[in-house]
């Protein structure tokens, strides 16, 4: 697995996929500027109220296993350009290997990873990670995505470049807005659900985006973190 330091100063490069057309997008509709807003309010006072609880997660990381406590990997953001996306490193060092020897030891994780990119029982997640994602703590160094204009508080999740293709048509949608830290597949089943779903939930988001919807996800975000069940 590749840390942040790996893709310092690397240049934002755009998604050879769909060409994006001239839906009514969030990015472009009336209320933009306050969807920001919030974005950065947000993003503001949950580092600083969160500021003692990152410092803890990070010693536990530093504590319980070698390499870098953040993680940076590349994503495709809005318009189709790659960023940056940071969490809190939850998987060994050498994830990457252990993915695919995992995978091609087992057809079952293997079918489960196609069709979800997701394992239920993933070898790769350490001890502390488990607990991280169980409560999503690791994706709060995403608050620096947000600040930065790369992520909103509230959209589809980010995904790679290996998943555009699993949204088929509705890749413009997912491509017309920025990815959130939590959106309507976060308040809405998250692992109960399937990937058409979440595409499927992706999508309405975009169509019928309003501020207010931002607001109320992120109303509905800290119960739907307690239902750590859930989670993945």
């Amino acid at each position: 697995m590749l840390d942040d330091q790996h893709y310092a100063g690397l240049p934002a490069r755009p998604f050879p996929g769909p060409h994006l057309r001239e839906p009514i997008l969030a990015e472009r509709a009336p209320g933009r500027a306050a969807k920001r807003l919030l974005d950065l309010l947000v993003a503001v006072t949950a580092g600083v109220l969160l500021s003692p609880l990152l410092v803890l997660v990070a010693l536990l990381i530093k504590a319980s296993t070698d390499g870098p406590i953040i993680f940076g990997h590349h994503r495709v953001g809005f318009g189709g350009r790659e960023f940056h996306c940071y969490k809190f490193r939850t998987m060994v060092c050498d994830a990457d290997r252990v993915l695919r020897d995992h995978l091609a030891a087992n057809p079952a994780a293997a079918e489960e990873w196609q069709r979800t990119r997701k394992l239920a029982n993933d070898p790769r997640i350490t001890f502390v990670g488990r607990m991280l994602r169980s409560s999503s703590l690791d994706e709060l160094p995403q608050l620096v995505n947000v600040l930065r204009g790369e992520m909103s508080c509230v959209g589809p999740r980010p995904i790679v470049r290996e998943e555009i293709v699993l949204y088929g048509p509705m890749a413009e949608h997912y491509l017309s807005v920025r990815p959130g830290m939590t959106g309507a597949w976060q308040v809405s089943g998250r692992s109960s659900l399937t990937y058409a779903e979440r595409v499927a939930l992706d999508a309405d988001y975009v169509r019928n985006w309003s501020f207010w919807t931002d607001v109320l996800i992120l109303l509905r975000t800290i119960p739907a973190l307690l239902r750590t069940h859930q989670t993945s």
